[in-house]
């Protein structure tokens, strides 16, 4: 009975946050969380089956990873509406077996590595997750490495291990070299662990980096979960030939620098496409209608384009069909109409200074010439000053030397509105 009740109540209370879903980001993030929690419960009870099935199929246990990873990703990202686009996907079979190293933002890391998880690919997680319900159970017989990252004399004997591992089974090998999740709202990494440097150098493996988009203004776990579509970039593979533990720190700072100018050329892109998607529109027609959304998807970053009712997707954007979004406050109709209040008349909108915006390095120059002029003018000062000074000397002789001369003629002084004239007095 009480069970039953239970259901009914959790059932009543998914339907609530489904039908507010389109018109409450709040009630949106809460929804989407519970779909993704439960979604992965249910595909680590699939990856129990699968990893105790395909372990009787020698050539197929180490692929029981990319077929849970997909099936997450199936599931979860459809009924979230947060997809993703992968450019440079190739690189992974350029370099088998490799250590593949991604950037680790928040818990929703998990979802991108279900889309592009390869085949013949492990994980190497810390020693505590072996242990987590479910997930803990499918990592350790799909073929996870757990690392007791408090025991370096363990970690260095596993290492061994794996590293032999990886040249006879020609095994992948994940890793967040970051060691932690790092919630940065912008496009940043966290200092990289050499771990899985030492062991690309030991195993004389390539490094292959793997890098997400940061998708902040997607989720931050705190107040907003939304839908929509994030790039990832897989980075050509960094060989290690003939490099030894000696290189360790050179190469993990070679591969930390090339994906963090990756992360943050994505997001520079990102923000162009949304300077000039919102530029080559009418203010009516950017926001409101998903065909003006849509009409984006031409320009440089399609992946920043909506998708869906009012940019909905997922569940959310189901309901939103269903039952509509409301009107509410069209926030970004109103930003649309700021931004052409702000924008210089006739101008393309495109540039910062269309808006009478400057850049850093701009904000600098104006100051260097500021400073510039600071100082012409303070030896402009100056020179007035010694030229003032040497007029009054001039007047001070003229004058001591006036009154009745050798018959000559004198020289009076005719001071004139401040000014010294010099006059020949009459014969």
């Amino acid at each position: 009975m009480i069970t039953k009740t239970l259901s009914y109540a959790a059932a009543g209370a998914f339907a609530l946050l489904a039908l507010a879903s389109p018109r409450s980001q709040r009630a949106r993030m809460y929804l989407n969380i519970v779909v993704y929690v439960s979604s992965l419960g249910i595909c680590s009870m699939i990856g129990l089956v699968t990893s105790i099935v395909m372990n009787f199929i020698p050539s197929q246990r180490l692929n029981n990873n990319f077929l849970v990873a997909r099936c997450f990703y199936l599931i979860a990202g459809t009924l979230t509406g947060v997809r993703f686009t992968v450019e440079g996907e190739e690189n992974f079979e350029k370099a088998r077996p490799s250590v593949l190293v991604g950037n680790h933002q928040s818990s929703m890391d998990i979802l991108y590595l279900g889309r592009i998880f390869p085949k013949v690919a492990s994980i190497m997680a810390k020693q505590e997750l072996k242990y987590a319900p479910l997930l803990g159970q499918w990592m350790y017989l799909s073929g996870a490495v757990f690392i007791d990252r408090k025991n370096r004399g363990d970690a260095v004997k596993t290492f061994d291990q794996v590293g032999a591992a990886m040249k006879k089974d020609k095994l992948s090998l994940w890793v967040f070299p970051e060691g932690t999740r790092s919630k940065l709202p912008v496009p940043d990494l966290l200092p990289f662990k050499k771990g899985a440097f030492h062991l690309a150098l030991q195993a004389q493996v390539p490094v292959v980096p793997v890098v997400c988009e940061n998708y902040h203004r997607l989720f931050d776990s705190k107040t907003r979960f939304e839908s929509g579509t994030i790039r990832i970039k897989v980075l050509p593979p960094v060989e290690t030939k003939g490099m030894t533990a000696a290189d360790a720190t050179a190469l993990t700072d070679k591969v930390r620098q090339q994906m963090l100018d990756a992360l943050i050329q994505m997001d520079t892109e990102r923000e162009e496409f949304d300077v000039s998607s919102t530029a080559d529109q009418p203010s009516s027609s950017v926001v409101g209608s998903s065909s003006a959304r849509a009409s984006g998807a031409s320009l440089s970053v399609g992946s920043n384009v909506a998708r869906g009712e009012r940019g909905l997707g997922g569940i959310a954007g189901w309901m939103g069909k269903l039952i509509g979004t409301g009107s509410g406050r069209d926030t970004d109709r109103k930003a649309a109409r700021d931004a052409e209040r702000l924008k210089t008349k006739g101008s393309s909108g495109q540039r910062p200074e269309d808006y009478h915006l400057v850049s850093e390095a701009q904000r600098r120059s104006a100051g260097d010439e500021a400073t510039q002029q600071d100082q012409q003018t303070s030896q402009a000062k100056a020179t007035g000053t010694q030229e003032t000074q040497a007029r009054e000397g001039l007047t001070q002789r003229s004058t001591g030397g006036g009154g009745n001369g050798d018959g000559n003629g004198s020289v009076e002084s005719d001071e004139t509105e401040g000014s010294t004239v010099l006059v020949e007095a009459p014969q």
